[in-house]
């Protein structure tokens, strides 16, 4: 039998505190999630949509990838695996942005990466468990979205 992944549960100060299982989270748990904003030699940034059957935030339009962190990996490896298993990319450089700790109905510190994607939506391969769609987006198309 398949042991179930197990996310890394951190206090305040980002340390490692406690591992717990996917689905029995308490609502004062802090976890670790990692975050990619892709874009591409056009300056255009690539957005996901989030699969319609996701259980928190569906259909919501976001950055390319994300993920929760488990238990053994680094911010950094959790957005490498993240970015193959839901958009199909391997061998991604990402560059760190910045880390928010975010307090509401969830509670986790985000590690936001960029990365350059040059590629057109037809050589991406979505997860479509996790992805709705993708798609690359002008600044002025998401200036417009954002009003």
């Amino acid at each position: 039998m398949k042991q179930k992944e197990k996310i890394i549960i951190v206090n305040k100060n980002d340390e490692i505190i406690d591992y717990k299982e996917r689905g029995t989270l308490d609502k004062e748990d802090v976890y670790r999630v990692s975050a990619l904003w892709g874009t591409n030699s056009k300056s255009e940034v690539l957005l996901a949509q989030r699969s319609f059957n996701k259980k928190n935030h569906p259909r919501i339009w976001g950055p390319a990838v994300a993920g929760t962190n488990d238990q053994g990996e680094t911010y950094e490896s959790n957005i490498i695996k993240e970015t193959y298993e839901e958009i199909g990319i391997k061998n991604i450089k990402p560059v760190f942005i910045k880390k928010v700790m975010r307090k509401g109905q969830y509670n986790h510190f985000t590690s936001w990466y960029t990365a350059k994607l040059d590629k057109e939506i037809s050589e991406f391969k979505i997860q479509e468990d996790e992805v709705a769609q993708i798609k690359w987006f002008s600044k002025k198309e998401l200036l417009n979205q954002i009003k």
